[in-house]
């Protein structure tokens, strides 16, 4: 009876994939984006991507209010939706980032770390921010989520 107890159990994990295992969001939709080439680390408006501890702000049509693109240094790239993952979107869920931080413009004054995207202290809420995923082939790099 163990041995057939062991199978099922593996068949289960096995069949489960990452996604089915992470919890959506139900205050956030899941916008499909992909910056394709857009993004040049030789273009000016990108240079400062060259150097650790900068980030850009994409802007719309890019994930829900757009998105953070931080640069840790070596090949660590960070890409977060900069939507309060904590509200419903309204006017004031958009975050406003200053150094590593992205702060709500409600009330509640959440705030997130963009290197990781977890929620400070005194965030309300359970969820941390959107990650997106990164991939750099030399100078060009991609953000996306589809």
């Amino acid at each position: 009876m163990k041995p057939f107890l062991y199978v099922t159990c593996f068949v289960l994990l096995a069949t489960c994939s990452a996604d089915n295992m992470i919890t959506k969001n139900p205050y956030l939709p899941n916008y499909q984006f992909n910056t394709g080439s857009l993004i040049n680390t030789n273009l000016p408006e990108f240079s400062q991507l060259k150097f650790p501890g900068n980030f850009v702000i994409l802007n719309s049509p890019y994930g829900i209010n757009g998105v953070v693109l931080y640069y840790a240094g070596g090949t660590n790239y960070n890409a977060f939706e900069i939507t309060d993952p904590n509200h419903q979107i309204s006017t004031c869920s958009k975050l406003s980032v200053a150094g590593i931080i992205a702060t709500c413009n409600c009330d509640d004054g959440n705030s997130y770390d963009i290197l990781n995207g977890i929620k400070r202290e005194g965030t309300t809420g359970s969820y941390t921010l959107i990650r997106y995923r990164v991939e750099v082939s030399g100078s060009i790099i991609r953000v996306y989520n589809n």
